[in-house]
């Protein structure tokens, strides 16, 4: 069962997908997939080129956006807000606990509110 956690029309948080999720993901009405978490970071999670084969399957976008930490950095920031921009519809974004997802998310939400003022 996935656990997610919904920030707001376009984007949802989510603990460690497999492929396995990816036909409830696509079933649910996603059309991308992006993962915040670096290959390898633990023993036994699968790799994102994994998810991203079984999601073009389903014809949904992967995005691999990788943050290492829960230290936010300027490469992963950008490629968020480029999904966000780019992607017409719901993006579930994954990553251990999706506390990195959330970070991302919360920091484009800044940026926009100082852009706006």
């Amino acid at each position: 069962m996935l656990r997610i956690k919904k920030l707001d029309e376009q984007v949802t948080a989510a603990y460690q997908i497999t492929p396995e999720d990816v036909p409830a993901i696509a079933a649910a009405g996603y059309r991308c997939i992006m993962c915040n978490r670096p290959d390898g970071e633990e023993d036994g999670q699968c790799d994102f080129d994994e998810i991203e084969e079984v999601a073009e399957q389903y014809g949904l976008e992967a995005r691999y956006v990788p943050m290492g930490s829960r230290d936010l950095n300027l490469r992963a920031l950008e490629n968020f807000q480029r999904a966000m921009d780019e992607v017409d519809g719901p993006i579930l974004a994954y990553c251990r606990t999706g506390s990195r997802c959330e970070i991302l998310w919360r920091a484009t939400q800044e940026v926009a509110a100082i852009a706006a003022s």
